[in-house]
């Protein structure tokens, strides 16, 4: 077996005797490059490329971008000065499969990277992962059965939804769902890039085709080429470039700025907005043809507060994400008080509640003294908020959760398990399954409303079911072994 080569990029130093001996000592061939040329010309025979970074963290996203444009996957590992820490920071939060001090000549280091770059290939998969998406809501379940359908077919996509509502997720799994799944997931949001860089970015250009244009640029259709290609926030495109969009989606190819000849693409496209690109067009702030281009298939995300099914589950996701390993609880009026929250910010707005709690949380416990609500949202320690709060946005009726959800075959969702649901507080630990994710998010709409709520009678209501279901529902519940205490 040869040895593995570690190109060495440093610009400003050469690599030095005592480094090449160290990596000669430890089983590593070695190549020192100076350029980006000599990336493109040596990275596809190098098992990593060691990268010192002195100032910023450009030097690294140059590097990347030129392993994207030359199609290689090579791993990057950034040496920094040992008083850098942000600088460190930053490398690993951009993809770096490792930080190492510059000066670092300790053979444990390099036989320890070897070993890594040895490991299967998810190691080296970029820093940013898919993470477990949530569809334990009847609603959201539905919302998962058709973007599986929709995935299959290689037709466009359009995302409707409240900003944070996870549009950006539902296109992951769209992608993950579909035969491009190998391929490129490339994202980019339309109102963040400058008005005159959208072009630039979207078509990419020429060596030469403007003033520092030093070489050629491949846009993110290039980029996405045998994948899938996501436009965020279509709605804010200039009317100029849509036209270009709707040649380059009829043409299925592009001609990049300042260039001659046509480049086939072969590219998912999916957009997303939260405007009304119905009334953008008869505003003529959005052309029809593109809408009905973009729009094969319009997938509607609903605000978190119609589907609250998943708030629990999200929450609790989060805290393990936060802090992965740790066994997180939330109160059971914690969890009332979630449940009966607007949320006017969606999912975004609940990882940032998440993460307050656990700044303020001395252990994994999270308790109603834990919460700060953006909007100033509070309950008393013996009942919830009352139910004015829900009206803008009504829980939905429990006995809606009983109905057959659709089958959503790769769905992952997340929630608590049966034994350690209310009145105790809540664990993290997935459900056996779809049914039993929906029965266990019953049970906490029911309790929650029960706590809200002055009688039984006035609970089945809310809910939109009759008291006898109502009594049956907790029937049903006490022979699952659910604590229904506050029931009684």
């Amino acid at each position: 077996m040869s040895a593995p080569l570690a190109l060495w990029l440093d610009p400003e130093t050469p690599l030095s005797a005592s480094h090449a001996s160290v990596l000669d000592e430890t089983g590593w061939a070695f190549l020192g490059i100076d350029t980006l040329d000599g990336v493109v010309q040596h990275a596809a025979h190098a098992s990593v490329l060691v990268l010192r970074l002195s100032h910023d963290i450009e030097r690294l996203k140059a590097v990347q971008q030129t392993l994207l444009e030359a199609g290689l996957h090579t791993p990057v590992v950034c040496r920094v000065a040992h008083d850098a820490l942000a600088l460190a920071v930053q490398a690993s939060q951009a993809g770096a499969l490792s930080v190492l001090a510059q000066d670092d000549m300790r053979h444990e280091t390099w036989l320890d990277l070897q070993h890594k770059i040895a490991q299967p290939a998810p190691l080296l998969q970029p820093a940013r992962k898919l993470r477990q998406v949530v569809f334990v809501d009847p609603i959201s379940q539905h919302l998962l059965a058709l973007a599986q359908k929709v995935a299959q077919a290689d037709v466009t996509a359009l995302l409707v939804g409240p900003t944070g509502a996870g549009k950006e997720v539902l296109a992951r799994v769209l992608h993950d769902a579909s035969p491009r799944a190998r391929g490129p997931f490339v994202a980019l949001n339309c109102a963040a890039i400058p008005e005159h860089l959208i072009e630039d970015m979207l078509f990419g250009h020429e060596k030469g085709a403007f003033t520092g244009a030093h070489r050629e640029h491949k846009g993110v259709f290039e980029q996405a080429h045998g994948g899938t290609l996501f436009l965020d926030e279509i709605g804010e495109m200039p009317m100029h470039l849509q036209s270009k969009l709707l040649r380059v989606l009829q043409e299925k190819q592009l001609t990049r700025l300042g260039g001659q000849s046509s480049i086939a693409l072969n590219v998912r496209f999916v957009a997303a907005t939260n405007k009304d690109l119905r009334k953008a067009i008869a505003e003529r702030e959005f052309r029809e043809d593109l809408y009905y281009r973009i729009a094969t298939f319009r997938l509607t995300l609903q605000p978190l507060c119609e589907r609250r099914g998943d708030i629990i589950p999200l929450a609790l996701q989060c805290l393990t994400q936060f802090e992965p390993g740790k066994a997180w609880q939330l109160h059971p009026q914690v969890q009332m008080q979630l449940l009966q929250y607007r949320w006017p910010g969606n999912v975004r707005e609940l990882e940032n509640v998440m993460r307050r709690a656990m700044v303020l949380c001395p252990d994994q416990l999270i308790t109603p003294a834990h919460l700060m609500f953006d909007e100033g949202f509070e309950a008393s320690p013996m009942a919830v908020q009352p139910a004015r709060e829900m009206d803008s946005c009504p829980t939905t009726a429990a006995s809606d959760w009983a109905e057959p959800a659709a089958q959503a075959t790769a769905s992952l969702p997340v929630a608590p398990s049966e034994e350690q649901v209310m009145p105790t507080a809540m664990a993290f630990s997935p459900p056996a399954d779809l049914h039993s994710a929906a029965r266990l998010n019953e049970h906490q709409v029911i309790m929650a409303t029960l706590a809200s709520t002055p009688n039984k009678t006035e609970a089945a209501k809310r809910l939109g079911i009759s008291p006898r279901t109502l009594r049956y529902k907790l029937a049903q519940l006490r022979e699952h072994g659910l604590g229904l205490a506050a029931a009684n």
